[in-house]
């Protein structure tokens, strides 16, 4: 929530979101035509009936599905933010008042769910690699999904839109850390990110036949593949710069003058422009997924 971030907002403000403008939420959500926008929820700030009742974010920048990641950051961890939810649930039955509204409301939202970025993100410090096996540790964070994914459904939540982890070596912060002069991504790191992708999908089929999940759906966003195709094709989409950050490195402190020609924002983000690009089939899967 600080400057140089929301620099594509007309009024050139910071509005929490690591980007130049709008996220892949925002994006989604008016592609489904819901809203706009969708504001960040907190139990502290005012929110309007109306966005208690078309949608909120509860995300948290830099938390994990891993609690390590979320305590090592000092952010909020996924168990917070199902605490958040209830807290809305409250706000939202003061507001709708009736049971069965609220219940419909809850069962009828499609629940957008990105976990483990920033879990793989940390996990290639060595101190983590010696304490267990990337095999290991990508098959725990599907458990954790999945206990995660049956907090959110015992409270109501029947469709899932889950993503899938970005390819984290071919981040900024990656490609400058690992990817030599030549910035090339980290192949180590997208293969434990692919090996996840896989668990994870996998995973998601066997919850939707699951009697612990009876009458959800669930969709598996695929945001690998379609970053990873703007990465490796970038003029294409109309983009010049697929390896560098617009600003916020050591090295690009000051934000470049046109982001929308650059993929990433910043060391771990996508520009507003790139998630309009991949949003737009992804958009496409989840109303038909979970129509």
């Amino acid at each position: 929530n600080y400057w140089p971030y929301g620099l594509s907002f007309d009024y050139k403000f910071p509005t929490g979101r690591f980007g130049n403008g709008r996220v892949f939420t925002d994006i989604v959500a008016e592609g489904l035509q819901i809203k706009r926008l969708v504001p960040a929820y907190s139990k502290i700030r005012r929110i309007s009936s109306e966005d208690l009742k078309t949608g909120v974010c509860f995300a948290s920048g830099g938390s994990g599905i891993d609690d390590l990641t979320s305590r090592t950051l000092r952010v909020l961890s996924a168990g917070d933010q199902v605490k958040d939810f209830k807290d809305y649930l409250k706000k939202l039955r003061r507001v709708v008042k009736r049971k069965k509204k609220v219940k419909e409301i809850v069962s009828n939202a499609v629940f957008l769910i990105s976990e483990g970025n920033n879990d793989l993100g940390y996990f290639v410090a060595p101190a983590l690699l010696r304490l267990q096996s990337t095999t290991t540790y990508t098959s725990k964070m599907v458990v954790w999904t999945r206990k995660f994914l049956k907090d959110l459904y015992d409270l109501g939540a029947r469709k899932f839109a889950v993503m899938g982890v970005m390819p984290v070596g071919c981040l900024p912060i990656h490609r400058a850390s690992f990817g030599g002069v030549f910035g090339w991504c980290n192949f180590l790191l997208n293969r434990i990110t692919e090996d996840f992708n896989m668990k994870l999908q996998k995973g998601l089929t066997s919850y939707a036949v699951e009697y612990d999940f009876k009458d959800a759906k669930f969709v598996y966003v695929d945001i690998y593949g379609t970053l990873m195709d703007l990465v490796k094709n970038p003029m294409a989409y109309g983009f010049t710069e697929a390896k560098k950050a617009c600003c916020c490195m050591p090295n690009a402190i000051i934000p470049c003058f046109h982001p929308d020609k650059y993929v990433f924002y910043d060391f771990a983000h996508p520009s507003q422009k790139a998630y309009e690009v991949i949003s737009k089939p992804i958009v496409y899967q989840i109303a038909k997924g979970l129509a």
